[in-house]
């Protein structure tokens, strides 16, 4: 199994297959895909070209075969996809490498934008993506290789696709420009927070650029990434010449920086436009004496967007809690109302104050609350790049909104019930996500810091059975009314501390809460 030997031992993946097949008489608007059915010695030879020069790992000839982008009527997607596979198992069979050649079924994107940013639903590229992997699968690929997204959304409707319909691994690489910036605005950490939370094998980077421009994108990767990191440049930059394009890095140049991109880090590399079975081999040969550097767990605490990713536990960061029904006549009117854009203005509102994360907060009796969440959801997406904390004690909503939206979202909350242990702690795992854990219990809220420090140690230790990272759940101390309990902030400034100094988890707190129901709240 290939899980068994990722992260353990160099791993190479093939080379460009869009080059070659032009240079064997593709035409300029034939479909690629086709060729699994109408040239299927062309492509096995190509497979077994980069066999031989020494790939683990083989791409099959799949990047474009879905609903939304493959319109051939002449073929199925079943027949390109099982057709697909099969080159890829026959070559390796016929190339007689004596190791192990895994198939990876390739996954491109669409070509669509998928809503707020184009016209594309979330739940149609997840079926397009859906059809092919279950295909892919049931032909004998050994892996999920999603590849070229530019898109968050799209990459968690396709990690989702392959992590619901396969038990395959998956890896997952995105397209970067020279700013680090995918082309719908995400940074690198906000990639890699989206990808370890939906629990993909193996990330990283490929197309876009060659492998010197890869370089500073790489280092943040090695930087923030606790999963084996990919890298496969193009082979250069593409030039023009008498008409043709072409691409400026030769084998034994793109030998050397992928050498140097080992020596950073990287934990499997190849090749992707412009680079030929010539550029493989170069690249395998030199990197043969090159030693694997082990990954590392990262200890970062971040929330994200498809924009934007925030730090916990570096510097304090405000959490915008006005949309939220409760003490708000308003705001329950709004959404008795359908007048959505009042929320919105208020997540417009609370990022030009400077708030770092918004709460989002739907519940009231007689409205359906998962369905409104969702919409809100949505909608606030599309108008601000702050990461969102979905805020509700409703199962369906929490799942929903956790499933649509484009980042990895902070979560609020869970408790020391084991009732809402066992609902929350699933779908943290599923959709990834950091958790607001309370510091209470079936009993209620602790009168001391040892209490509720016992109360943390028990969801982080609850959290663990699931695979859910420390650095994944913050600690609520619980804020308590001081007008109500005198002595209640000292507990909560201790509990804070031991935290801190014991447990060693990021913490939240309501400070809020304190004023309730004093006179003169607003001065206080």
């Amino acid at each position: 199994m290939i899980r068994e030997r990722l992260g353990k031992e160099l791993l190479y993946f093939d080379g460009g297959m869009g080059t070659l097949l032009q240079e064997r008489g593709l035409e300029p608007g034939e479909l690629p895909e086709t060729w699994n059915l109408t040239h299927a010695e062309e492509i096995r030879e190509i497979h077994r070209s980069y066999i031989e020069a020494g790939s683990d790992i083989i791409l099959t000839n799949t990047f474009g075969a879905n609903a939304l982008k493959f319109h051939d009527d002449t073929y199925s997607l079943e027949q390109i996809v099982t057709s697909a596979v099969g080159h890829v198992r026959a070559a390796a069979e016929t190339a007689g490498a004596g190791r192990p050649i895994y198939t990876a079924l390739d996954i491109g994107p669409t070509g669509k934008l998928l809503k707020p940013m184009g016209d594309l639903d979330f739940e149609t590229a997840y079926e397009a993506f859906k059809e092919v992997m279950i295909c892919g699968e049931k032909a004998g690929a050994d892996l999920i290789h999603i590849e070229t997204m530019s898109d968050t959304y799209e990459l968690k409707a396709a990690v989702l696709a392959a992590k619901e319909n396969t038990s395959l691994p998956v890896f997952a690489t995105t397209i970067f420009d020279e700013r680090g910036k995918l082309l719908t605005g995400a940074d690198v950490p906000s990639v890699i927070a989206l990808l370890e939370g939906l629990r993909v094998d193996a990330l990283g980077i490929n197309c876009g650029m060659g492998p010197v421009q890869m370089f500073p994108v790489l280092e943040q990767f090695l930087k923030y990434s606790s999963l084996p990191v990919i890298v496969k440049p193009n082979a250069g930059l593409p030039k023009q010449r008498d008409g043709q394009t072409y691409y400026d890095v030769s084998p034994e140049e793109f030998a050397e920086d992928l050498e140097k991109i080992v020596e950073m880090g990287a934990a499997a590399v190849g090749g992707c436009c412009g680079t030929t079975p010539a550029h493989i081999r170069a690249m395998t040969e030199r990197c043969r004496a090159c030693s694997l550097i082990p990954v590392t767990e990262k200890e970062y605490t971040v929330v994200s967007s498809y924009g934007r990713s925030v730090f916990l536990g570096e510097g304090t960061k405000i959490i915008g809690e006005r949309i939220n029904p409760t003490g708000k006549k308003r705001f329950k009117q709004a959404l008795k109302e359908h007048d959505l854009d009042y929320v919105l203005r208020e997540g417009i509102m609370q990022q030009d104050k400077g708030a770092h994360i918004l709460d989002v907060n739907v519940g009231l009796p007689d409205i359906d609350e998962p369905a409104l969440m969702r919409e809100v959801v949505q909608e606030l997406q599309s108008v601000t790049n702050l990461p969102l904390q979905i805020d509700t004690v409703d199962p369906e909503a929490m799942e929903g909104a956790l499933r649509i939206y484009n980042g990895k979202a902070m979560v609020n909350s869970v408790s020391g019930k084991q009732e809402s242990m066992n609902t929350v702690f699933p779908l943290i795992r599923k959709y990834g996500g950091v958790v607001i854990g309370l510091t209470l219990d079936e009993n209620g809220i602790p009168a001391d810091a040892e209490g509720r420090v016992q109360i943390a140690r028990r969801i982080i230790g609850e959290a663990a059975k699931y695979g859910i990272r420390k650095k994944d759940i913050v600690i609520d101390a619980l804020a308590m009314t001081i007008s109500s309990e005198p002595e209640g902030a000292k507990v909560t400034l201790e509990t804070l501390r031991r935290l801190r100094d014991e447990v060693g988890v990021c913490t939240v707190l309501g400070v809020s809460n304190i004023s309730f129901g004093l006179p003169s709240r607003p001065t206080v």
